[in-house]
């Protein structure tokens, strides 16, 4: 077969994905804490952006610029004062000049005042620097919270004077979890320190009469044993009781009272003093910080019935490019590399404040359309909640479920209600009863949860429930009855019935 060389014409579609459009894209699905540090990072690496001006900087401006105009007319009668004469300065103050208290420039010294107290003994504290109003720190005064480390380590140079067994207790401490437990074992951390295996038994025994109660053990049974043994509850029948947590956990009481020995009254008491325990003894001393949520829409109530969409200000990041230093420097750029280098500076600046533009207006039209959907959420609850998808947002706005999607990932909606991620307004369908409009699955797992709290004596089971939520018109299996109790940590209906019978038995 021969070779040969010829021209072709093809036509086809493709999608470019310009580096602007990533970029776009990229900081479209960004939550407001990732969104801050990324913004955060370009300004140190662009030198053309810089933060917009608060609406506070001009008023700071010329209120600073004030006293800078009167300041010539107040240096003006200070030169006056200091250079008056000595009668002059007497007859105005009605007063000898030996009433002055001296000062250390020099001078008159009324011969009765007793002699100047240096600046350290005007304090308890010596400081050779007076303290400024920037200096002072009110948090500074403020105790911080120990960890558990710390708190643990406290009672350890208390409790413990042997200096191997004060080494062997900081690597038992180290190797705490966030819940107080030590999951290594003794003969693991012996080698691992080059000690002997009675050493660190012995440490540990110390250790483990350590306030909190219950940290150092191994697992869970071991903690609530502890924490009995210092209440002197700690006998036969709850060992019993702590060999056997699985049939706790499955609610088996037929066959806890029969391994404790005990009737159906004992067995509740162990179990009330069971659930008074810590589980996690170490949890309270966890010092993570909390991060709060913050909305990134707010919906507030217009005076006319209706609905304001908002920004949340405080998770926008302003940026300006700086157009006056970028047409400084390029002027005095020399080579190819930096003029290139400036190009690119000045080219990614702009388009990153265009794309927090456009993801601003992306955000706030999205969330219009939430709110316009869910309206009976907004004015009436959880009940009103109606089914909602993805498509139908994006054909409402005209934009692809694709954007819809990363709009409403990690973002918050602040409505009257509450704070709300945006994914939880969008719920699935189920079919009404009647042949009506359809139910939102949110809704439906509210009215189950609302049935199970209203129990009284008698105990609904899941077929009771599908059948009075047929009679409100919601078309349900008992399946996903089932499915929805379990998602929200509901037991069964059999489970309810024993835990109110054992309830009863220690109320009575």
């Amino acid at each position: 077969m021969a070779l040969s060389q010829r021209l072709e014409l093809r036509q086809a579609q493709s999608l470019v994905m310009t580096p602007q459009l990533m970029q776009a894209i990229k900081l479209l699905q960004l939550s407001s804490l990732d969104l801050s540090a990324y913004v955060d990072a370009e300004l140190e690496r662009n030198p053309l952006l810089e933060r917009a001006e608060t609406d506070d900087g001009p008023r700071r401006e010329e209120a600073s610029a004030e006293p800078a105009e009167a300041a010539p007319a107040s240096d003006a009668w200070l030169e006056t004062e200091l250079t008056a004469p000595p009668e002059t300065i007497a007859e105005r103050l009605d007063t000898d000049l030996g009433n002055v208290f001296p000062d250390d420039n020099g001078n008159a010294v009324h011969p009765e005042a007793p002699p100047p107290l240096p600046q350290e003994s005007w304090s308890s504290v010596p400081s050779r620097q007076p303290i400024s109003a920037e200096d002072y720190n009110l948090e500074a005064f403020v105790a911080g919270s120990k960890t558990l480390a710390e708190h643990l380590t406290d009672q350890l140079a208390l409790a413990v004077r042997d200096p191997a067994m004060r080494l062997v207790g900081a690597t038992l401490i180290g190797e705490l979890d966030e819940a107080g437990y030590l999951r290594t074992g003794v003969d693991e951390l012996a080698a691992r320190l080059g000690a002997s295996a009675e050493l660190v038994a012995r440490t540990l025994t110390v250790l483990k009469g350590f306030e909190p109660t219950g940290v150092f053990a191994a697992n869970l049974a071991e903690c609530l044993e502890l924490q009995l043994r210092e209440r002197n509850r700690f006998d036969p029948a709850m060992a019993a009781l702590l060999g056997n947590l699985d049939l706790v956990a499955r609610r088996d009481y037929a066959t806890l009272r029969r391994l404790c020995g005990v009737d159906e009254a004992d067995l509740a008491d162990m179990l009330f003093e069971l659930r008074s325990l810590d589980p996690k003894p170490g949890s309270g001393f966890e010092n993570a910080p909390v991060q709060s949520i913050v909305p990134d829409v707010l919906v507030i109530e217009a005076p006319d019935g209706g609905w304001r969409i908002e920004l949340n200000g405080e998770t926008l990041p302003r940026l300006l490019v700086n157009q006056n230093y970028y047409a400084v420097i390029a002027g005095k750029a020399r080579g190819d590399k930096d003029r290139t280098f400036l190009s690119e500076c000045f080219q990614t600046a702009n388009w990153l404040v265009k794309s927090l533009d456009q993801r601003a207006k992306t955000i706030l039209k999205v969330a219009t359309e939430i709110v316009r959907q869910q309206d009976g959420f907004l004015a009436h609850g959880v009940e009103h909640l109606r089914p909602l998808n993805l498509k139908a947002v994006a054909e409402a706005i005209g934009m692809h479920e694709s954007t819809v999607s990363r709009v409403t990932s990690n973002k918050y909606m602040a409505t009257t209600r509450g704070i709300f991620e945006m994914k939880y307004f969008f719920t699935s369908a189920i079919a009404s009863a009647q042949g009506g409009e359809a139910h939102s699955a949110e809704a439906v797992r509210h009215r189950i949860r609302s049935l199970i709290d209203g129990e009284s004596v008698n105990v609904l089971s899941d077929d009771t429930i599908v059948k009075l939520l047929r009679q409100s018109g919601v078309d349900i299996a008992r399946r996903t009855v089932a499915k929805y109790r379990e998602a929200m940590q509901i037991p069964s209906s059999v489970q309810r019935r024993r835990d109110k019978q054992v309830a009863a038995s220690a109320s009575a």
